[in-house]
């Protein structure tokens, strides 16, 4: 009897109608319904976004028309005077330079917090490090603003003597005496603010670095910096540029802490110390209330200017991240 098996024995595949196949099309009801729920978020967010440009760019338009003063170099705010006088040169200066400040301060403090939780405390101290870091990121603005106004402004007169010190020819750091309520100052409290949300997830970031890296790294004879250097920061260097966007949007649009610390004013001082600024979160807060029609909508313009800036450094921040996503080790 011969035993062989030919091609002919071999039983046909059964029937089926190509829905059980892998592919990305939903199947099951459950899948169905997620994918739709999904589809549908996506959709109303771009919806609200949208929405959102629409009203702000129609009543921008509305102020913008009516402006009596060029609406991007004017260094004044009167909208609700009988010629409305209004512009953003004030505003676009102390939003950036106070952003500017509060990254340039947290985000180094940041990122070596976030690695010595993880690559250096013992576990019980870089856990108990971790709580107080994300129970700061809950801490409500106003109490920050209160703290920066009662404890943190009087205390900064020796630090001011000392920059104008050392640092006063620049002209930067020119300091004239006077309650340090200025853009430097809520730089700092902006970077105080943003520290913990930086850390948080630039922690998190560094904690999904491939134990194999770390370890092939310590069996080549790198010591625990070089191993950072070459695995830990390449790998999550994506990551700390999301963070520190995260922590740029919430210094961009901050209102009671810088409306607390600030002595407003529409003036551009070329010494970072002088009292005085503006920011256009802290300008809708203070004036929104006590505005016209117009003067809601010359603020409304001001908050579109703000829109746009948010978006475009978000997009250079994906653009960064894009451009670098290959070196960043989350594609081995």
């Amino acid at each position: 009897m011969n035993t062989a098996f030919s091609t002919t024995d071999t039983p046909p595949p059964p029937p089926h109608d190509g829905r059980s196949a892998i592919s990305g099309k939903a199947v099951r009801p459950g899948d169905r319904i997620f994918l739709g729920l999904s589809r549908g978020s996506g959709i109303a967010l771009l919806v609200i976004m949208a929405a959102i440009a629409v009203f702000l760019t129609y009543r921008s338009v509305l102020a913008i028309s009516g402006d009596k003063a060029n609406f991007f170099t004017t260094l004044d705010w009167n909208a609700s005077g009988t010629e409305p006088k209004f512009g953003i040169a004030v505003l676009a200066f102390g939003t950036v330079v106070s952003s500017i400040v509060a990254m340039a301060l947290a985000v180094p403090v940041a990122v070596g917090i976030a690695l010595f939780i993880s690559h250096y405390a013992p576990r019980r101290l870089s856990s108990t490090l971790g709580y107080v870091i994300d129970l700061l990121a809950a801490v409500p603005s106003i109490i920050y603003g209160l703290w920066g106004a009662l404890f943190l402004v009087p205390h900064l007169t020796g630090l001011y003597t000392w920059l104008d010190d050392y640092l006063g020819w620049t002209g930067i750091f020119e300091y004239g005496g006077g309650a340090a309520r200025s853009l430097f100052t809520v730089g700092i409290l902006l970077a105080i603010m943003i520290l913990p949300i930086v850390t948080s997830v630039s922690r998190e970031v560094f904690l999904q670095v491939p134990k194999m890296h770390e370890e092939a790294a310590l069996a080549l004879g790198a010591t625990r910096w070089e191993v950072i250097r070459m695995s830990v920061l390449p790998f999550g260097r994506s990551g700390v540029i999301s963070a520190s966007m995260l922590g740029l949007g919430r210094a961009l649009g901050e209102t009671m802490a810088v409306a607390t610390v600030l002595s407003p004013s529409f003036l551009i001082n070329a010494s970072l110390l002088d009292p005085g600024g503006g920011t256009f979160a802290q300008n809708i807060a203070s004036k929104f209330s006590e505005a016209d029609q117009f003067g809601q909508d010359a603020l409304i313009a001001s908050g579109l200017v703000l829109f746009v800036i948010t978006l475009l450094v978000n997009g250079a921040a994906r653009l960064i991240i894009a451009r670098r996503k290959e070196y960043s080790g989350a594609a081995a």
